[in-house]
């Protein structure tokens, strides 16, 4: 199925909409936008976006960071959420659903 041509910016609207404070899945944002399966493509579109949208706010399903992303940690902190020692997000603490 080819991605609709306004996917990028059905992604960057939902993360737009992540409050600080807390995460959600790259699989989540997938499904939110109507494309269940695509958690990858949500990666590349967050990986290629331009400051301004709180692509921090993203995380896998295991609630591990990007691994070429080491501020991503820090941001996160920042805004209080709770890592585990193995420097994993919390999600059960952390997880944001849309309201609705």
């Amino acid at each position: 199925m080819p991605l609709p041509a306004d996917f990028t910016e059905e992604v960057l609207s939902v993360v737009g909409l992540i409050p600080r404070g807390r995460v959600a899945t790259y699989g989540q944002i997938a499904r939110l936008v109507g494309m269940p399966g695509y958690a990858r493509h949500v990666g590349r579109v967050l990986a290629a976006s331009a400051a301004g949208a709180p692509c921090h706010r993203v995380v896998n399903a295991s609630g591990r960071t990007a691994p070429r992303w080491p501020e991503q940690r820090r941001l996160l902190e920042a805004e209080g959420v709770r890592l585990r020692p193995c420097g994993r997000v919390e999600m059960g603490s952390s997880r944001w659903e849309l309201p609705g």
